[in-house]
């Protein structure tokens, strides 16, 4: 990716109290602060949320409850025909919701499919639904019409299951001859012995000629193709216990061969002290991620905006949802971000957009926990939160 200018980072303070680098990068490695020079703590959050709540949105525009009552609500995806598939992940089950759209709650909800195994990411190709279980991805042929199964479930590539992350997210290329299947590392910091993992793989559709397109992502929990240009982009979730602020998470392109340093180095070329094996080799050619959106605020899902109903400055930019911190003193995330993009490229800093969820973040409490994000066939946006268990949609007034 070309280099369009400086770096530019930005030190955000205020109630989160610690410096918190988030910015474009440009591919220049920004200054961060050394291994362990802040507290390194366990503070995960406790879901708490109050009667009525709901989350916060620009002025402008309006949020509203689309879908309730699931179990653990998590990745979003809009089917060609406009009906909304939800994972529920550890409901191990796949729902269709029926989207009426005109800012309306969704009126109808059915089972796609049930007995998964922590279903996580869910793509549309040809006639069939593709679905990314913690140790496979299978396909159903569908009714694209009607959003029905159509034939029993495939399993087409076998995935390693275990360790410290389970979701897996499998996308296709504008194209449609590549599928592409992340899976995150089973630890915070050590040299994989499978190299799946910390890895994004890339195959035919029928999961022929496996092979890893992109090596050295902890966790790229999200992805997602720009349609504009279809170049691959993933979220990152980076280490942990490194200290309040190291490192921060990401979002970043995703080139064929890329590697993004882990678990010798993060953002660059900066050396994670704890890993004893070097490979100045692999460090030397570690990419610098293009938007950092934080440290420890669990980019999860991404999606690019291609509709039409937002303001023109949304349209081809990208929203992130960010699940939240659960080791920082001083908790960070808990929101959907925006990243303005211009020419298949970011131009600012991520900006807060759907907002709320943790209104005292120095407090254990919170109200929500952004996961997925998609653009509704409306062109709101719809956001499932997994502590609410809950789905919100965004649209404009």
């Amino acid at each position: 990716m070309k280099i369009i200018n400086l770096l530019i980072l930005v030190l955000l303070g205020g109630s989160m109290g610690f410096g918190q680098v988030r910015g474009v990068t440009h591919g220049q490695e920004p200054t961060l602060p050394k291994p362990f020079s802040g507290p390194t703590v366990a503070n995960p959050p406790t879901g708490n949320p109050s009667p009525g709540f709901t989350p916060t949105a620009p002025p402008g525009f309006q949020v509203s409850l689309f879908a309730k009552g699931f179990k653990e609500p998590r990745y979003l995806a809009v089917a060609p025909n406009g009906d909304v598939f939800l994972a529920d992940t550890s409901g191990n089950t796949v729902y269709v919701l029926h989207d009426p759209g005109n800012g309306k709650a969704s009126d109808g909800r059915t089972t796609f499919a049930s007995h998964l195994d922590e279903p996580f990411g869910i793509a549309f190709h040809d006639n069939y639904v593709y679905i990314a279980d913690t140790n496979e991805v299978i396909r159903f042929p569908y009714d694209p019409k009607t959003s029905k199964p159509a034939g029993r479930r495939e399993r087409i590539l076998s995935l390693p299951s275990g360790g410290m992350h389970s979701t897996r997210t499998v996308v296709f290329g504008r194209d449609g001859k590549q599928m592409f299947v992340s899976a995150g590392s089973d630890c915070n910091v050590c040299v994989e012995s499978d190299h799946r993992r910390a890895a994004i793989q890339v195959a035919d559709p029928d999961g022929q000629n496996a092979r890893i397109y992109a090596s050295g992502l902890r966790n790229a929990v999200g992805l997602a193709v720009n349609p504009d240009n279809g170049v691959l982009w993933a979220d990152v979730n980076e280490r942990d216990m490194l200290g309040d602020n190291l490192p921060p998470d990401y979002f970043t392109h995703v080139p064929d061969g890329g590697f993004l340093g882990w678990p010798y180095s993060y953002i660059g070329k900066n050396l994670d002290p704890r890993v004893k094996k070097k490979r100045p080799d692999l460090v030397a050619k570690a990419i610098v991620p293009d938007v950092l959106v934080g440290p420890h605020t669990a980019p999860l899902e991404s999606t690019f905006y291609m509709g039409t109903q937002f303001p023109a400055s949304y349209q081809h930019g990208a929203f992130v949802a960010l699940h939240g911190s659960w080791n920082r003193s001083i908790h960070s995330g808990y929101e959907v971000v925006f990243v303005p993009f211009n020419n298949g490229e970011p131009t600012a800093k991520p900006e807060s957009f759907l907002t709320g969820f943790d209104p005292n973040p120095h407090e254990k409490d919170v109200e929500g926990r952004p996961v997925g994000v998609a653009v509704a066939k409306d062109g709101s946006l719809l956001v499932s939160d997994d502590v609410g268990n809950v789905v919100w949609r965004v649209s404009k007034k």
